[in-house]
């Protein structure tokens, strides 16, 4: 027998109702200060269980409570089903908390470690600063098209040529008041934005995963850390099916009766950073040559090549698993261009620059190097469309019944090849 202990969280305080013995009781509000909640926890007994939803204050307050009672719980406001209830107050979220957490009906959601949560952190800060980046340029672009000046003739209007050109124009007081406004706005961004990619990049030489994934063309050490971040340790995963599951990457399924299953978009469940990252890293992998890129067309000449992406940024998920699980990198990706990224990591990490250290002839030697790994890539790249190509050629032609008309698929499930095969 223990207590259960619901505790409906708030910024400045927390609802609390304990149940035992079947019965439940309010047992009023704790603030959400480090006094008043060691004080709280150590009037709980050591067999006591806590729940608590999860907010951005919810791991402090699990951290505190937990070294006083046997287990905290924190639950997903989604699993709980308190925001759905006709009458909603804190005391009766408490209460909710407590009786499902005495009934075993409420599942755990993981909670990350500190160094886990250090880098989610720093790249949410990443992220805001990056917006409020693009809203600044986004601003002097206005600039320019109110005024009917046309496209820039440089391809970076913020770079030095951009902002000479920007400097000569004609524009009233008030407008080069705002260009001039956008320009400090960005620079001082630039400047807050290398500051966190320093700390990013510290963490990620750290990091054997985070350097593991960066083997795969097209993932970057943004990439590949927002990743890292969101999953956490990838044991947590059994099958790749999960891990995709997970990050939302798996099409929604609907079945009822008779009528067979059908399948829509993807779920969007999970971290919308990880998938926002994944899409924008399969564009870049299919620009270079290899299986993924043959995966994507492949996927293009049937669905479009939008839902070709997201498809690609599913099979690079399921890839990162086996590379992770495995504690193997990619072995089609290009050993010169993993060099160049982990060498502009380190130097985004604060190492010396190499200028004037290189030898004579080293960048020829990169150079045939390079050709050597693209013309492997492309063997790769040949060797994954003959697959296909000998397993669409050896699968039957008839379709299930089930398909949809013109997307009707080559290669009927395995049972009914089965019934066809040895059907007279």
């Amino acid at each position: 027998m223990f207590r259960a202990v619901g505790m409906d969280v708030h910024r400045d305080f927390c609802e609390v109702a304990i149940a035992e013995r079947g019965r439940i009781a309010h047992s009023g509000r704790v603030l959400t200060t480090p006094a008043a909640l060691e004080l709280f926890a150590a009037s709980l007994a050591p067999s006591d269980r806590v729940a608590l939803e999860a907010t951005g204050n919810a791991a402090e307050i699990a951290r505190i409570v937990g070294a006083h009672v046997a287990d905290v719980v924190i639950v997903s406001p989604h699993d709980t089903a308190v925001g759905r209830a006709r009458a909603k107050t804190d005391r009766l979220d408490a209460r909710t908390l407590a009786r499902l957490l005495a009934a075993g009906e409420l599942d755990a959601v993981w909670v990350p470690d500190e160094q886990t949560r250090a880098m989610r952190r720093r790249l949410s800060q990443r992220s805001q600063l990056v917006r409020s980046r693009t809203r600044a340029k986004n601003e002097l672009h206005a600039v320019l098209i109110r005024r009917l000046k046309g496209r820039p003739p440089v391809s970076d209007v913020f770079g030095a040529r951009g902002r000479a050109w920007l400097a000569a124009l004609e524009l009233p007081d008030d407008e080069r008041d705002t260009v001039s406004a956008c320009l400090r706005h960005v620079d001082f961004l630039d400047a807050e934005v290398a500051v966190v990619d320093r700390a990013i990049a510290a963490q990620a030489l750290g990091s054997p995963d985070t350097l593991r994934l960066m083997t795969v063309p097209g993932v970057s050490v943004i990439t590949a850390s927002t990743f890292i971040a969101a999953i956490g340790d990838i044991r947590r995963f059994p099958s790749a099916r999960q891990l995709v599951g997970y990050l939302g990457l798996d099409p929604k399924v609907r079945q009822s009766g008779s009528t067979p299953a059908r399948h829509g978009r993807i779920t969007k469940q999970g971290s919308a950073a990880v998938r926002h990252v994944l899409v924008e890293a399969a564009w870049v992998a299919i620009r270079q040559p290899g299986p993924l890129r043959a995966f994507y067309e492949r996927v293009r000449a049937r669905r479009g090549a939008q839902v070709a992406a997201v498809a690609t940024a599913r099979k690079m998920a399921s890839l990162f698993w086996c590379l992770l699980t495995r504690q193997q990198d990619y072995a089609f990706g290009q050993p010169s261009l993993t060099a160049k990224k982990v060498r502009a990591l380190q130097l985004a990490a604060g190492a010396p620059s190499r200028k004037g250290q290189i030898r004579a002839g080293h960048g020829a030697r990169t150079t045939a190097i390079r050709h050597a790994e693209h013309a492997l890539a492309l063997q790769a790249e040949q060797a994954y469309r003959r697959t296909i190509s000998d397993w669409n050629a050896a699968a039957p032609t008839k379709a299930g019944a089930s398909v949809t008309p013109g997307r009707a698929s080559q290669r009927p499930s395995k049972g009914k090849a089965a019934r066809q095969t040895t059907s007279p």
